[in-house]
């Protein structure tokens, strides 16, 4: 199967806030396959439209992107240990990441990889036996979960403070999305209003990897919330007729303060108005 990249404008499919500028649009970034490398492409070319890997350093370099894998977790937060829903915005270079998770489950789970010391299954093994024949990592060999609930909220922050922040984009890595206009990503302003929602591409089969990420003109995005599958992940759960789905790869833009992006599209509606003024001779 060969790779394809899918990069769309659509319009269409936001409901911009009337703050945000009209030409505010997103680049739609989707593929999937039986393989990771058969997404890989996709998944480099989101990359490339954020731009460059920062440090995971306390504070904001303004642009560029950061990325978590899961795969740097220690086994003290890794299954069957619960994962600390701030983990990865500690003022602390390697952790300071500016993103805060929430679920209204009970908590989360990052899979236990091979080489821990309880001997955890991996691949949420520990959860039902079933797992791991489900999933399989894009990069090994962690994955993420909500527990109790298959939904997962991504709030945005300064990286390593408490401070709000927005970003341009967002993208994940999903495994084993077998069903259609299920599993999505929506993404909100700072105003908590829907900004579009966006389906994940599915394929039958078990360890499939689907990718799906969503840019923007101006960094707008305050939180993303991710519906994983139509069912949670929970103990010993029968595994039939159930699209359960495992989150891989965050990719996202770099988050910048609030009030500066802001003020840069207010500026740019105040200009805006300006030439449509000069225009009718005002």
């Amino acid at each position: 199967m060969l790779t394809r990249v899918r990069c769309v404008l659509a319009a269409s499919a936001l409901a911009l806030s009337a703050m945000a500028s009209p030409s505010t649009l997103a680049a739609v970034f989707s593929e999937v396959g039986a393989t990771g490398a058969e997404i890989q492409d996709t998944v480099d070319a989101f990359r490339a439209a954020l731009g460059t890997l920062n440090p995971n350093t306390p504070g904001s370099f303004g642009t560029g992107r950061r990325e978590i894998n899961w795969d740097g977790v220690p086994d003290a937060f890794s299954s069957p240990n619960a994962f600390p829903a701030d983990f990865f915005n500690a003022n602390t270079p390697g952790r300071a990441r500016g993103v805060v998770f929430s679920t209204p489950g009970t908590g989360f789970e990052v899979s236990a990889d091979s080489a821990n010391p309880t001997l955890t299954p991996t691949q949420f093994g520990n959860l039902n036996s079933g797992f791991p024949q489900r999933f399989e990592p894009f990069s090994q060999e962690k994955l993420f979960t909500a527990i109790g609930s298959n939904v997962i909220d991504v709030q945005f922050f300064i990286p390593g403070s408490s401070s709000p922040s927005l970003t341009r984009g967002f993208g994940a890595v999903f495994s084993d999305v077998d069903l259609a206009d299920v599993s999505s990503l929506s993404f909100y302003d700072a105003g908590d209003n829907l900004l579009g929602t966006f389906f994940v591409p599915a394929m039958l089969g078990e360890e499939t990897q689907s990718f799906l990420g969503v840019t923007f003109d101006d960094a707008i995005v305050n939180r993303v919330r991710i519906v994983a599958g139509n069912f949670q992940l929970a103990p010993n759960s029968s595994l039939d007729a159930k699209d359960y789905v495992a989150p891989d790869d965050f990719i996202y833009g770099e988050p910048v303060p609030e009030s500066a992006t802001w003020l840069l599209l207010a500026a740019g509606l105040a200009t805006l108005a300006w030439l449509r003024g000069k225009r009718a001779g005002l």
